[in-house]
């Protein structure tokens, strides 16, 4: 069995991902049983124990590696049996010879991966390996991986993890499986050596009665650093925002509300006042915006995106992608952005065809490959550099080619067939004709031209999303396990309704101002919330992360851009979609001429 990390391009579809705190005693997944383990094999139980190798990767480095450093060597399990003890059981021998330039190369290459803090990282029973040891308070604290070996500086400083372990030759490696009474493994004698070869393993099981199956993930997930501080945080957050969004409510809904009743009585009076504030812009608030083809193909691809978010975190949240299903976050994404190419043509179709477009092909093809393919561009590029780096991150041939026949086998084939039903519905009825002569707009203030209203759009949708995506890009660049899915679906509703409500909120005084032009508008003030996103995660690179490399930095800036893009798309449509309703809504309920 070889378990290879997710290629980062599934990573990305997952960070709009991209979730709340569900309680850490729920790892049971459906489908998901426990192993039983016995002295000897029976049909229902077994006696073999493996112990599976994964990449190695580190905290300073994007690139991950084969579990075999030097070689690309495949990877190997390393079986044991229950309840036997292993008594510095040498699992594997490699010797380097200085002399032999090519493996004074692979030495040196060694020495540079402790030198990086490179970990390992092994399953057994779908479980993590955890490197735990004391920090501050007498608390513990568990690492889903252990250090390939400690380095020790030429003036005999000993460095990260050798100053952990300074009192001791030994790590002590905690891993919790289910077996049948005996539930904690302990992995002594991890003395790594650094020259010439490797370590013996010491394997000793222990029985402890007071760990249930359903909760032994729990260990790591109490120890992970800022886990209660998360809590408080998010849920102060979450007050704070859905304080404003009832504000904001209020405050249109009273405002909206009288003039309503004022513009409906000047009507039904002889001395009718003359019209002002957004009624005056009645004949042209459906005016089809410039550059209406790219409006709509963004539409069909946000469109595409949000539901694929929507139905993913729904499947996390019910526990099929926890972190005990590997892997199965991003395949549940990737997936479902493929099946969704329907919705993302028709969208494009009605909207465009409501603009007045006639370039139908033009538009199916843009919608199918645009988006996507600045997405792959940009990924291959990724892939390159991984695979000039020799990292075990990097897509194989054959499987850029699968990912490229899933796109344009099914996922094209699917948009023309939604593009297909769009045009050929009638377009979107407005309840307003549009004028033949478009109206002058007249002086802007500061507050209401495009581009200081498109700038405050975007604060309070990143307000909201801001703490749970600190832990997010925590969960991608420094490897720490994302558990909280309960949360992020909750934040992910607060997004919506905050991206609706500040656009709209904004629209309405555009409107007022006798500024009709609104659909551009409303998906960009949504969709900058994307440049905080990116703003943010340029802070997060220098102040949180230790990455070192042209390459490294190159890969992370790469794939940022790829999550920056997706979210763009994603609230920007919201935002679209929100004031799309709104200005149908308050021009069908006024009477006009």
């Amino acid at each position: 069995m070889r378990l290879v990390r997710p290629p980062p391009l599934l990573l990305v579809s997952a960070v709009l991902l991209a979730v709340a705190p569900t309680p850490a005693r729920a790892f049971y997944l459906p489908g998901l049983a426990p192993v039983n383990f016995c002295d000897k094999d029976t049909s229902e139980c077994k006696s073999a124990i493996e112990l599976f190798v994964n990449r190695l990767d580190s905290v300073e480095s994007v690139l991950p590696y084969e579990y075999a450093l030097d070689d690309h060597a495949a990877q190997h399990a390393f079986p044991f049996s229950f309840k036997k003890d292993e008594k510095c059981k040498r699992v594997c021998d490699r010797k380097y010879d200085p002399k032999k330039p090519e493996e004074k190369q692979k030495l040196d290459f060694l020495k540079k991966s402790m030198l990086l803090n490179y970990q390992h990282h092994w399953i057994v029973d779908n479980m993590p390996v955890t490197w735990c040891y004391d920090v501050e308070d007498g608390q513990k604290f568990c690492n889903p991986g252990f250090p390939i070996g400690c380095y020790i500086t030429e003036d005999s400083r000993p460095k990260d993890a050798c100053v952990i372990n300074v009192s001791s030759e030994k790590f002590l490696i905690v891993l919790q499986i289910s077996f049948c009474k005996i539930k904690r493994l302990l992995l002594r004698c991890l003395a790594f050596c650094f020259r010439y070869t490797v370590s013996p393993l010491d394997i000793i099981l222990q029985e402890l009665k007071d760990i249930r199956w359903a909760s032994r993930w729990d260990y790591i997930l109490e120890s992970m650093p800022h886990t209660h501080i998360q809590w408080f945080s998010i849920m102060n957050s979450l007050v704070i925002v859905l304080f404003l969004s009832g504000m904001v409510a209020m405050i249109m809904l009273r405002t909206l509300h009288k003039d309503i009743a004022r513009y409906n009585q000047m009507d039904s009076t002889e001395d009718a006042q003359e019209e002002f504030g957004w009624k005056l812009v009645h004949g042209d608030i459906f005016r089809p915006p410039r550059k209406g083809m790219l409006l709509s193909v963004f539409l069909g691809s946000g469109t595409q995106i949000l539901i694929m978010t929507f139905v993913t975190l729904f499947f996390a949240c019910l526990g099929f992608l926890s972190p005990a299903n590997r892997g199965a976050l991003m395949t549940c994404a990737v997936v479902l952005w493929v099946l969704l190419g329907t919705p993302a043509g028709y969208v494009a179709a009605r909207f465009y065809k409501s603009f007045g477009g006639e370039k139908w092909k033009t538009n199916v093809l843009l919608t199918s490959f645009l988006c996507p393919g600045i997405v792959f561009a940009d990924f291959f590029i990724m892939n390159l550099i991984l695979w000039g780096e020799g990292s075990s991150a990097a897509i194989p041939f054959g499987t850029l080619v699968a990912i490229l026949a899933l796109w344009f086998c099914i996922s094209v084939p699917l948009t023309f067939i939604g593009a297909y039903f769009g045009f050929k519905k009638n377009a979107i009825e407005h309840p307003v004709r549009t004028n033949q002569i478009p109206r002058q707009i007249p002086e802007q203030s500061f507050y209401t031209k495009p581009l200081p209203g498109i700038v405050m759009g975007g604060i309070l949708p990143f307000g909201c999303i801001f703490i749970q995506l600190f832990f997010i890009l925590n969960s991608i660049w420094s490897h720490q396990m994302y558990y909280m899915f309960g949360f992020l679906f909750l934040v992910f509703i607060i997004l919506v309704i905050t991206c609706s409500e500040a656009t709209i909120l904004l629209c309405y005084f555009h409107l007022c101002a006798e500024d009709y032009h609104w659909q551009w508008r409303s998906f960009l003030t949504s969709g900058f919330t994307a440049v905080y996103f990116l703003i943010y995660a340029v802070h997060y690179f220098f102040s949180k992360l230790q990455i070192t490399g042209t390459a490294s930095t190159i890969l992370y800036f790469g794939y940022t851009m790829i999550m920056v893009l997706i979210f763009f798309l994603f609230t920007g449509t919201i935002g679209f979609f929100a004031c799309f309703w709104f200005v149908t809504k308050i021009y069908s309920v006024v009477k006009v001429d």
